[in-house]
């Protein structure tokens, strides 16, 4: 591969923010000072203005391959996750044929090793066909080739199923990233149990849902050990019971998307751009996510990428499909609603999105809290003062559903290095 030399960047590093060159070489960070000459077998990446962060990392996203190609391919998701910044994103089991044995799984490594723009690590169900009623014969086997195990899109109803998992999963020491959702409480709603609900004469998913499931889960994971990630927090409730078990000093993590940081159920309109899993809830959990973000409860900002055919999203709100394309904008999003707001610093975004997720799926690389020389060349390069309107007909994927549509975001990303270490 040969060399990049970025010039002139604000680098992120463990002293904060410097003005530094930044050398890759070898699929590492080589050498990081004030002045680094140019030679000629380099390629040179002029960064004056710009930012230079550890590579953001989704542990939560939608390639729809295989099984759902009409919707998404791993190719094109690679496309949006690079367009926006990432240079690691995990990928859901929901697919077909579920990866819930090693020869599933494969076929969606062999389509992940097609691409090289992006590092994409799989998750493996935890349950047979994510069906919630077997554990699977191979944790062990698929350990080494995934982010860990997930029946993500569908709960485990079953104490005693969950129970049995997480033991043989917690022998692995992979995570658990867990969909909390009780079927009985669901009632065929699809927005959030809320007043624009209740006024507009749609069906409503209740807090309790989501919450219930949390709880049980967190028990569980005090009683097994498990390495315990509970995806797509939504609920105030669900915050607090994973800031009760951080005090405990149980293995649990938690992530929200930057949708619920925005927006909640006031901001509805009868649009399938609006429908997501879990949904947008009330002002009071809206609140309760973003301090749970400024406060270290929340650990991960992660996108939930769900892309889907347009004609299953441009549909009201009952009709269409659950799930909304967040790659391309999570970046802006938070930058602009959590640092400029000042809820949060830079850093804190850097840990959210970055730092934190890596920390999480166990990855080497940035052990200092910044990028330091011999770290894995995985690079976000962002212009932190550039405006833009977002405008869902240039996304680089098939999905174009995006509550933020129109919306003016700032801190933009301009660019990725991505060298797998």
């Amino acid at each position: 591969m040969k060399r990049k030399l970025i010039k002139g960047g604000e680098i992120y590093t463990s002293d904060g923010l410097r003005r530094l060159d930044l050398l890759v070489a070898d699929g590492r960070v080589a050498r990081l000072a004030e002045h680094i000459p140019a030679e000629a077998d380099m390629e040179v990446i002029e960064a004056t203005g710009l930012t230079v962060m550890p590579g953001l990392t989704d542990l939560h996203v939608h390639f729809r391959e295989p099984g759902f190609e009409y919707k998404e391919t791993i190719a094109g998701g690679a496309e949006c996750a690079k367009a926006g910044g990432y240079t690691t994103v995990c990928t859901m089991p929901n697919l077909k044929p579920a990866p819930d044995t090693p020869q599933h799984l494969q076929l969606q490594l062999d389509a992940i090793a097609a691409q090289h723009d992006v590092q994409i690590l799989p998750y493996a169900t935890i349950t047979r066909m994510r069906m919630g009623e077997e554990t699977l014969a191979d944790y062990s086997a698929m350990a080494p080739m995934v982010a860990g195990f997930s029946d993500d899109g569908s709960g485990v109803q079953s104490e005693d199923v969950m129970r049995a998992a997480m033991k043989r999963i917690a022998e692995t020491g992979k995570i658990l990233a867990a969909h909390c959702e009780v079927n009985e409480l669901l009632r065929g709603g699809y927005i959030h149990d809320g007043d624009y609900a209740r006024c507009n004469n749609h069906r409503g998913i209740c807090s309790e849902s989501e919450w219930r499931e949390v709880e049980r889960d967190i028990n569980l994971a005090r009683e097994t050990g498990v390495r315990l990630h509970i995806c797509h927090v939504s609920t105030a409730e669900s915050v607090d019971l994973v800031r009760r078990a951080k005090r405990e000093g149980l293995p649990v993590t938690c992530e929200t998307g930057p949708h619920y940081l925005w927006f909640t159920d006031e901001d509805l309109s009868n649009e399938g751009r609006w429908k997501m899993n879990p949904p947008l809830r009330s002002e009071h959990d809206r609140r309760a996510l973003r301090h749970g973000v400024m406060d270290g409860t929340i650990d991960a900002i992660a996108t939930d990428h769900a892309p889907h055919a347009d004609r299953e999203k441009l549909l009201d709100l009952e009709h269409s499909a659950m799930g909304v394309v967040g790659l391309e904008t999570a970046l802006a999003a938070t930058y602009t609603k959590m640092v400029l707001e000042g809820k949060i610093d830079f850093s804190r975004l850097v840990d959210v999105m970055s730092l934190n997720p890596r920390r999480i799926l166990g990855l080497k690389g940035f052990e200092s809290g910044g990028i330091a020389e011999g770290d894995p060349a995985m690079l976000t390069i962002v212009d932190l003062n550039e405006h833009r309107v977002v405008d869902s007909t240039k996304f680089h994927g098939k999905g174009r559903a995006t509550p933020f549509d129109g919306v003016e975001l700032q801190g933009w990303p301009v660019a990725t290095i991505c060298c797998e270490a």
